[in-house]
């Protein structure tokens, strides 16, 4: 809203303005922080992050490093990278978080802080190993870590990266090559090493135990790292522990002592994995996403601001001319005001755009995330939940065919699992159909079609196109969605009793028409009764350079027409 201010009164105004400004000088010059500052709002940053306030410390860390660029500090930038690539590891971004190590690496390589790059090296080598599964170039960076921390002498971080080390050898299973950094871990830990590693150590030892089938060894150190690991905090080594001794007795014939470790396994692993997901919602992710176009926004208003202060440091060099000089001053001011009415005016309309360009980019966000998230889960259920299921009822087989009569318990846990796995696998099915992932985009939308079908309603699908023609799987995938949501608006508002889905390309583009003869709505009144469900097919689509065409009448059915460039 605008205040209206008579021509004569902005006149005056605007002339003491101008001898206003004749008399004032302002600076607006950043002021940089000193290092010392700089260097206390990078260990907030990094409080932040222990503290698991994983947005503030990303917000205070991209502070810290504006700063820390602007005075050319390699070893604050470094160590600010660090903690950024902290926070995305603890967020379980593993994606960012390495980029950011690396970034942060490059950095610490121009100096001589050999523990911080210590601390990268290690931490690249967890996301080769345990993320990526890339055990070599994992195991090349914990060596290049290890050589660091050998020059400073850090004993304690030595044993830990040895420790590290070991592990990532007796994943892949070459005991021989851990094995001699195992005998350094097992005569220095006591006095270097550090309680949250007890628990792997006694595990490891376990596993290459298990691995010379020295039973009774292998068995006292996995039932330690077990006790140790309930006494403690370390819940993901105990995890593993429990995991790598199910391993074991199932290898030495104990199949019930393994189904039940493999069942303390998956417990913990899914409390793990809860408050993963605890983390990820506790952290408002999509205002991180926001802060960009916060920036632009900010950036136009900086122009605007900074054009006004080149004005102001103009007029006051000018302060010593003339009454005469100050009078056509005061008149180019006045065109000068109109012309300022006018830009500003243009840049609160391209401010109104940006806006509604966010909010369109907070649904697309929303949406992906979602789709992503769709196929994560379903890859999950299916690569994992799904195969421990098969796993377990696989040993439940073994156990009953070396037992005739097996106890009624085991029959009916057999059918139990059973019944767990289809639910697992038809939820996964639901999540990301198995046609769509097999054989695309028009075998799943005919058989949608068929699906939606029943007694009260027939959907008929009609395509020219031939059914073996695939997409890029992320367009294939958004196009699904789209018209199963279309799909469902049909069956549950319009009280139709036919629907037709129509398929055809022109001009690298698809054209999906569907229609129902259901009771229609006035499109007249479209804007006030549109559901946030087309709101989001509406950004899906804009999302994909396409067009969304709604034609309805009350009575009389609808017809939606989409037209989207094709993604190969």
């Amino acid at each position: 809203m605008y205040l209206f201010i008579p021509q004569q009164h902005r006149i005056i105004f605007l002339f003491f303005l101008v001898l206003n400004l004749f008399s004032t000088c302002i600076e607006a010059k950043e002021k940089i922080p000193s290092k010392e500052k700089i260097t206390f709002l990078a260990k907030e940053a990094c409080q932040y992050m222990k503290d698991d306030k994983f947005e503030k410390s990303l917000v205070k860390s991209r502070i810290a490093l504006h700063y820390a660029i602007a005075i050319k500090d390699d070893d604050l930038i470094a160590t600010i990278y660090n903690t950024i690539g902290a926070n995305f590891d603890e967020m379980s971004e593993f994606d960012k978080a390495f980029f950011y190590y690396n970034v942060g690496l490059v950095y610490a390589n121009k100096t001589k802080n050999y523990q911080l790059r210590n601390w990268l090296c290690n931490n690249l080598g967890n996301i080769y190993c345990f993320d990526k599964k890339q055990y070599e170039k994992g195991i090349f960076y914990y060596k290049k870590a290890l050589e660091y921390s050998t020059k400073i002498k850090d004993s304690s971080q030595i044993v830990f990266i040895k420790l590290n080390i070991t592990w990532a050898y007796f994943d892949i299973g070459r005991f021989n090559n851990g094995y001699p950094y195992l005998q350094f871990i097992n005569k220095h830990h006591k006095k270097h090493g550090d309680n949250s590693t007890i628990v792997a150590l006694n595990m490891l030892n376990g596993m290459y135990y298990g691995h010379k089938m020295e039973r009774e060894k292998a068995s006292l150190f996995f039932e330690n790292a077990i006790r140790l690991g309930n006494k403690g905090q370390e819940k993901s080594d105990l995890s593993f522990s429990h995991l790598e001794y199910s391993k074991f007795l199932l290898k030495n014939g104990q199949y019930q002592k393994a189904y039940e470790n493999l069942a303390t396994y998956n417990t913990i692993s899914a409390e793990l994995n809860n408050e993963e997901k605890i983390k990820k919602v506790n952290v408002a992710g999509i205002n991180l996403e926001l802060d960009q176009y916060k920036r632009e926004i900010n950036n136009i208003e900086a122009k605007y601001q900074t054009s006004q202060q080149v004005l102001i440091e103009r007029q006051y060099k000018n302060k010593q001319i003339s009454v005469i000089i100050i009078a056509s001053l005061i008149l180019i001011i006045i065109l000068f005001y109109f012309f300022f009415q006018n830009t500003r005016l243009k840049q609160y309309n391209k401010l109104k755009d940006i806006q509604s360009k966010i909010q369109e980019n907070i649904i697309n966000a929303s949406i992906n995330g979602q789709e992503t998230e769709r196929k994560k889960i379903a890859s999950f259920l299916h690569d994992n939940i799904s195969a421990l299921l098969s796993s377990a009822g696989l040993h439940l087989t073994v156990f009953t065919s070396q037992n005739q009569t097996p106890p009624d318990e085991i029959v009916k846990t057999k059918v139990l699992l059973k019944e767990a796995h289809d639910k697992v696998r038809d939820l996964s099915h639901e999540l990301m159909p198995t046609l769509l992932a097999r054989f695309g985009l028009f075998y799943a939308l005919e058989d949608l079609c068929e699906k939606n079908s029943n007694s009260a309603i027939d959907f008929i699908y009609t395509s020219t196109l031939p059914t073996k023609i695939r997409y890029n799987e992320d367009f294939e995938m958004k196009m699904y969605f789209i018209v199963s949501e279309l799909l469902n608006n049909i069956t549950k508002h319009s009280q139709a009793k036919k629907g037709t889905v129509t398929i055809h390309e022109h001009n690298e583009s698809i054209h999906i028409h569907i229609h129902d003869n259901g009771k229609g709505f006035d499109t007249d009144k479209f804007e006030i009764i549109e559901g946030f469900g087309l709101n989001q097919t509406r950004s899906r689509i804009n999302n994909l350079q396409g067009n969304l065409t709604i034609n309805s009448k009350l009575n009389s059915g609808t017809s939606v027409s989409i037209l989207v460039p094709v993604v190969h």
